[in-house]
Order: C-alpha cells, then sequence, then structure tokens
C-alpha cells in the first residue's frame, strides 16, 4: 500500500489506455508520454502497460508501507527517498516506512513512477487509466488527493535494484521541439498566406495544456477562405458541420491558436481540423513545459507511418532489453 502525502500538482493513475471506445464518447486516455511509461514499468519487472502514476510538473509526496521496488522516467524530477536524491531511469528500493517524493522538473514536464506489481486498481473498459471528465477508471476517476491509500499488485519478481536504461534509449528533452503533422483533411480552407505562416512562425505551449488538448501562442492568427456557412455549422469560418477528431489532430479555433488534442480529448465537434501530429510525435508534446517553442512541419502519410515503425522498433528494444 502507497499513502499519498501530497498529490503533486496533477498526478493520476495510467496505463497504456484503452482502446476502441472513441466512436462512444470515451477517448483512451493513459499516460501521455507512452515511451517514460512502458520503460519505467520494465526497469521494475512489470509488463509495459502496467499501471503507474504519471506526476505532472509537481510531482506527489508518498509514503510507502511495504519494500517496494520503483522506477521513474521521463521528465527530469529527480526522485528523493527520504531527501536523498536516486537516479532516474534506474530501478531502486522504497522500504517500508520511507517517503519518495520529487524535485521540481529542469526539462520534460510528466514523469512516470512504477512500482513493481504496478498500482492495483480496478480495470474499467479493460485499462486502469484516469479519464477525469468521465470520472472513470483509475482511482475514484479522479486525480489522487491526500489521505489516499493505492493498492499495489503483486510483484513478479523479474525486477533488480539497479537495471537501469542504456543511454541509447534515453531521450533528450527540452528545448526547441518539432512536431510532424500530416496535412488534414480541411487544411485547404486556410487561406495561402495562413499555410505558410503557420509552418515558418515559431509557436510557445500556453499555460492552458493539459491532458485534453495543448494550445499553441504566439504566432499570427491564420485566416481560412471565404465560404458560404454550411446548413449544421457555426458562422465562425473555423467552424464545420461535425466531424469526429482524431488524437492529435489541430484545430484553431477563429483562427486564433492552435490546439493539439490529446489523449484525453473530446471525440468530435464543430471546429476543422487542419491536420494531424503523427502519432510518433504525441509522446514529444506530453512533455512540454509552458512557454517552450515549438514548431510544425508537415510529412506525407508515408513519412509519418515510417516514422511510426521506428518509433515500434524502439519500444522493440526496450522489451528485448528486459526479456531475459
Amino acid at each position: 500500500m502507497i499513502k499519498v502525502i501530497k498529490p503533486g500538482l496533477a498526478t493520476s493513475v495510467q496505463d497504456l489506455g484503452r482502446e476502441g471506445y472513441y466512436h462512444l464518447g470515451i477517448p483512451p486516455s493513459g499516460a501521455l508520454d507512452q515511451y517514460a511509461l512502458s520503460a519505467a514499468n520494465q526497469l521494475v519487472g512489470n509488463p509495459a502497460g502496467a499501471a503507474g502514476l504519471e506526476c505532472t510538473l509537481v510531482g506527489p509526496e508518498l509514503a510507502f508501507a511495504i519494500d517496494t521496488l520503483v522506477a521513474v522516467c521521463g521528465a527530469h524530477m529527480r526522485p528523493k527517498v527520504d531527501g536523498v536524491h536516486q537516479h532516474l531511469d534506474t530501478a531502486f528500493v522504497v522500504k517500508a516506512g520511507q517517503v519518495l517524493s520529487f524535485d521540481f522538473p529542469t526539462v520534460g514536464a510528466r514523469a512516470y513512477l512504477a512500482v513493481a506489481g504496478g498500482i492495483d486498481v480496478p480495470q474499467v473498459l479493460g485499462s486502469r487509466s484516469t479519464y477525469t471528465l468521465g470520472a472513470l477508471g483509475g482511482f475514484h476517476g479522479r486525480r489522487l488527493e491526500a489521505g489516499d491509500q493505492l493498492p499495489v499488485g503483486e510483484a513478479g519478481g523479474k525486477g533488480r535494484v539497479g537495471a537501469s536504461l542504456p543511454m541509447a534509449l534515453r531521450r533528450t528533452l527540452g528545448g526547441a521541439v518539432t512536431l510532424r503533422m500530416v496535412p488534414g483533411l480541411y487544411y485547404e480552407r486556410l487561406s495561402d498566406a495562413a499555410k505558410s505562416s503557420f509552418f515558418s512562425e515559431a509557436w510557445t505551449v500556453g499555460s492552458e495544456a493539459d491532458r485534453i488538448g495543448y494550445r499553441f501562442k504566439g504566432g499570427s492568427a491564420l485566416a481560412f477562405k471565404p465560404r458560404e456557412q454550411p446548413f449544421g455549422a457555426g458562422s465562425d469560418p473555423s467552424n464545420i458541420v461535425d466531424s469526429c477528431y482524431p488524437i492529435g489532430s489541430i484545430q484553431v479555433p477563429a483562427g486564433l491558436e492552435p490546439i493539439v488534442l490529446h489523449r484525453d480529448a473530446v471525440s468530435g465537434g464543430g471546429y476543422a481540423m487542419i491536420g494531424t501530429v503523427i502519432s510518433a510525435d504525441l509522446d514529444l508534446i506530453g512533455q512540454m513545459q509552458p512557454n517552450q517553442r515549438a514548431g510544425f512541419v508537415a510529412v506525407t502519410l508515408e513519412q509519418a507511418l515510417e516514422a511510426r515503425r521506428s518509433y515500434k522498433k524502439r519500444l522493440a528494444c526496450l522489451a528485448q532489453l528486459f526479456a531475459s
């Protein structure tokens, strides 16, 4: 059992998500940085998709009732056991009665804490991930609060103290980020000038960035081509007749600020999607801090699929490393 002393800013239970229900309006949820959670889990001997804690910007303070093997990957929010710093990307033990806490992040936005055996909350629709808007899954369908008691599953005994990610499988976070996107169904609604400025200008992450979507600021407003208002669509030029939203889709309400929808986003609505950030870059978005700079670059569907293959190959390298 793990007791929450301080919950942090937005700590929640997440696994790799619940796929297959988006058509019913239930998003996949799951870790915004899927690679980091997978790595942390495998360091402690868990399956890649076991439930852990997603810790956003301000980490929690947690009291452990039993000796537990843990690992922290993702944002550089260095963990401490009774105030003593531990290594990131490395498995270490927290003993019964000790308290785990975190430094503020130097780079990245989300750290992932895996414990041997996983966080053993009930599965809902095949996943332990928290979807807070729907009060679904996780620990009572919400972010953690002080006093919560988190159950821990039975450890498989495959993890070992000191297991560490090799440097080749660690990622560089921070700095300006380039997000690859496939121009979307409504991209042609933009004016030629807007198409050019969207890709040429620098954007920064807004303070409103969360699990639903990341808002980007600082670029020029994007103009849409004149059109006759369709029946069933809003009057703003960015409005369309309702359509489905893929995860990663980019909408620009009123042409002012692009919003990239993420893993807790609604499944559809009435804003034009000018493109979709490719799946291989979604982890990068989840690690971006407010005011971090970003730029967008257009890629073809073939390039997006190749990037996805490379991403999956990296995940396979993780699995192979810890298979023995």
